[in-house]
Formats: C-alpha cells, structure tokens, sequence
C-alpha cells in the first residue's frame, strides 16, 4: 500500500475511534467528578494525576523504540528487528525499576510537607500512589510492544483499544456513583488496574501475531546495538521524563499555593485539552511511522515533506474544534458540568491556546528523532520544560493568581518552538524561512481572522444554545472560506484538487454499480 493511503486509512481508523471515544470521556468526567466531590477529584488529580501522565510517557518512549524498528523496516532488515525488540524488552526492565525507586523515594517528601491535602484524605492519597507506581512500572515495561504495534502501523487494533478503554472508564464512572466503598481509593484501584489490563492485551496480541516479536535474549541480543539504544532511550528518556515531571508539577504546585480545590479545575481543564488535542495527534501517530521509514530508506525528502503537511494539517484539525470552544466555553461548561470549578475556564483557554502553539513544531520533533543525533537537542530541551515550575514557584510567592502559571508555560512553549526549528535545521536540513513562512505564517494568520469573525455573534446575541449554534456554524464557514484561501499553498490545493476529483470519480464508479 502507498505511504499516502496507508496514512489516510490509519487516520480513518484513529477518528472513528475519537468520534466514539470524545463524547464518553467527557460524560466520564462530568460523572467522575460528580460522585467524587471537587476536593476528592483534586486529590486524585494531584496524587493520582501522574497515572493520566503515564499515557504521555508511554507514548513519549515508545517513539524512541518504534525510531529503531521503523528505521529496520525502511532498511527491511528483518533479523535486526527481533534484535531491536530485544534489547528494547532489556532497557524498559531496566527504566522501570529505576523510575519506581525514584518515585517511592520523591513520594516520602511529597506526603511530608510539600503537598496540602486534608489530614483525614491522606492515607487515601498515599494509597493512590502505590497504584501509580504499579501502573508507571506495567507502561513502561510495555513500552517495545506498543513500539511494534506503531511501527506495524496497526492503527485498527489502537483504535479498538482506545474505544475499550473508554467503555471501561465509563463502568467505573458509573461504578463509583453508585458504591458504598470509599469513592476515591475504589476509583484510584479500578483506574490502574484498567491501565494494566489493556497492556497486558497489547503484549498478547504481538506475541500472537508480529514475527520480531520474541524473547529470546541469549540468540537475539546485540551489544553494540544495546550501546546505541541506550544511548538514544537515555536522552529521549531525560526529554519525556522532563516534560512529565514539568505537567505533573504543575498540579504540585498549584496545590502547595492554592488546595484541592484548583487542582479540581486543573484536572478539568486537562481532560478538555486531552481530549480535543487528540484530533491533532492522531495525525501525527499515523505520521510518525512513515517519517521513521523515509528516513530509514534514505528518502530524506519525503521526511521533511511529511513533516511539514502533517504539522499543517494537525494544527489546522485542532483549529476547527478548538474556535467554537474558545468562544462558547462559559456556555459548554455549564451544560457539561454540574458544578464548574473555579478558575477551570481560564485554565482550559491557556492550555487551548498552548496546544495550538505546539501543535505547529510537534511533528519536527520526530523528525529530529529519525535522523537519531538526539543528544544536544534533549540536553537544551530539557531545562526548558522544567524552568517554567521554577518560574511560576516563584510568581506565586509573590501573590499572583493561578493562571499566571499557564501564562508561563505558554512564555517557554514559544522559546520551545525555537529550539525545536532551530535543531530541525541543524538535523534534518529543515528550511527554516520555509517553514516559517509555509507553516507558521499559514497557520496562525487563519486561525486568529477565523476566531475574530466567530467572535462576532457574542456581541450581538445573548449566551445560550441558539448562539453556540451560531457560532459553530459561523467558525466552520470561516474555517472553509479563510483557511482554503490563506492555509494551503498552491501545490497543496492542486492536490486537494485532485483527490477530491478522484474520490468524485470512485463514488460515480460505485453508482454506476449500484
């Protein structure tokens, strides 16, 4: 199958899998924190919160991993592939056991005078945290066959899996509801124990069906290739292990200033943006494979061409759901929520607002990956995605208000964004003023003449359904009209051109059939 058809059918995959998933999740939430109470959803977010991360870290090292098995698939070295699985299995046994000693040991201090959490709540906390640390070890040990099922390009089967997962959140959203047990810690037990079994169901199916799949590290080990994975998983590591602590901090210290009770509008906030910003990723995870081959086989053109569409297209995906949002989201909380956390509409804005900034840059990362001289882009990227905490620390000894720490993150995600240009150039022969001007510039230009006309109705009408409709409506035309004229460049639109008059011609074919 052709790189351009096999994207296209995997993304198909992933967005029948949002279409479904979205709306549950949200419901999920909305219930969650209902029977939860905001201080308890707090809690959660604040001690537990590090298992939603997990699903960051998981995706983070299995790019590092699925780099190694792609680039063999490019070379079609199928031998080196059951050696890369191999020491992958080695090296996450290894991560594993140290992140979790590291995180018994962080989690001593973070229960003895760092975290601000009722005194009758904190044994309930504590047990909370022995379920992530059981859940971060079954991630990350997990990590090589979630590498295989991606360089597979298996979207189908991770479409599928998203789709359970959703399900059983929602059986144990409902699950707590309606219990007589203690809501917090059942919710806490139920959601590592589902972050276990889906792994586990990960690790059957590639034994079952992916040849390089097997143990057997007497035959299939390779010293030099451990030697440069190692080297590579060590400084992706310090790059996904930094950006978490950086997203995982920020709960921490939002709750040593302000409670629980913020934290609740940060979990809020988060589940919104994880959400929405999955229209954009899923892009990328279908990307992601076929940057990793390109650059494998030596097509360092399709690599770069790959990227920058892919950056276009991701952010523009984002920018469609995001307006109506950032527009109506009084309005959508409150239908949403029952009770809407203080503070968790300022928060959800700035995080909207960061995404779309990242969103343009997110792909080169990967493309920095395949090319593999990753050690001096991590060592600069890495202060960058922990400065922020320090810097907010700080504000907030000073008395400004909580958002202020989002208005930081968004401050170092522009200085982010630079370096990541900047090591694009340096790496994979990126031209910058290219993508400034191809990418960058058509990005956001649409996107702040779309957001300022479905900005329009709020002056005119007052707050209610009819005006979301309005909007929604409204953001879409803008969204045709301004993003066909000013998003694509001219061989863009000659492409959209043609696969619109070919998917014309296959739909008068099936006609003509039927």
């Amino acid at each position: 199958m052709q790189p351009a058809k096999r994207v296209a059918l995997n993304t198909g995959f992933l967005y029948a899998r949002m279409a479904i998933t979205v709306f549950i999740a949200l419901y999920s939430t909305r219930l969650i924190l209902d029977a939860l109470g905001a201080n308890d959803f707090g809690i959660f977010n604040v001690v537990g919160g590090a298992i939603l991360m997990l699903t960051f870290l998981n995706n983070a090292m299995t790019t590092a991993s699925q780099r190694f098995m792609s680039y063999a698939q490019g070379q079609g070295n199928t031998e080196k592939q059951k050696n890369i699985f191999n020491v992958s299995v080695i090296l996450h046994l290894i991560v594993g056991a140290i992140v979790v000693l590291i995180l018994e040991v962080a989690g001593y201090f973070l229960f003895h005078g760092i975290l601000n959490i009722d005194p009758e709540r904190i044994e309930v906390a504590k047990l909370i945290y022995q379920f992530m640390l059981v859940s971060t070890f079954f991630t990350i040990i997990s990590v090589p066959y979630d590498a295989v099922i991606n360089a597979h390009e298996n979207m189908l089967l991770v479409a599928v899996l998203g789709i359970i997962q959703a399900l059983l959140k929602l059986g144990i959203a409902f699950y707590i509801t309606f219990t007589s047990f203690d809501k917090l810690a059942s919710y806490g037990f139920l959601m590592a124990l589902m972050s276990i079994l889906l792994l586990i169901i990960r690790r059957i199916y590639c034994h079952r069906n992916y040849n390089e799949v097997q143990i057997n590290l007497k035959k299939y080990f390779n010293k030099p290739l451990f030697k440069e994975m190692s080297s590579f998983a060590g400084w992706s590591f310090l790059g996904c292990t930094t950006s978490m602590v950086g997203s995982y901090g920020q709960g921490i210290v939002l709750n040593m200033f302000f409670g629980t009770t913020v934290n609740a509008a940060q979990g809020v906030a988060t589940q919104v943006r994880g959400q929405l910003s999955s229209f954009g990723t899923v892009m990328i995870k279908a990307l992601n494979p076929v940057i990793a081959k390109s650059e494998g086989a030596g097509d360092r053109g399709l690599m770069l061409k790959a990227s920058m569409l892919g950056s276009k297209i991701s952010f523009f995906l984002l920018m469609v759901l995001y307006v109506p949002v950032l527009v109506e989201m009084p309005y959508i909380f409150s239908i949403w929520l029952k009770e809407v956390p203080e503070f968790s509409i300022v928060f959800c804005k700035l995080l909207l607002i960061r995404g779309l900034i990242e969103q343009q840059v997110m792909i080169l990362r990967t493309a920095i990956g395949a090319v593999g001289n990753i050690k001096k882009f991590e060592m600069f990227n890495a202060p960058l995605l922990i400065l922020p905490l320090i810097f907010s620390w700080f504000l907030f000894k000073f008395g400004y208000p909580p958002y202020t720490l989002y208005l930081v993150f968004i401050l170092f995600e522009i200085f982010n964004s630079a370096l990541i240009l900047t090591f694009a150039k340096r790496e994979c022969d990126l031209s910058t003023s290219h993508y400034l001007r191809d990418v960058v510039a058509r990005c956001t230009i649409p996107f702040l003449l779309i957001l300022g006309t479905s900005y329009l109705p709020v002056f005119f009408l007052p707050e209610g359904f009819i005006r979301l409709l309005i909007v929604g409506l409204l953001s879409v035309l803008a969204f045709l009209v301004i993003g066909w004229f000013l998003g694509p460049t001219k061989d863009e639109k000659t492409q959209v051109k043609e696969m619109a008059m070919t998917l014309i011609k296959k739909f008068k074919k099936f006609q003509n059939k039927a």
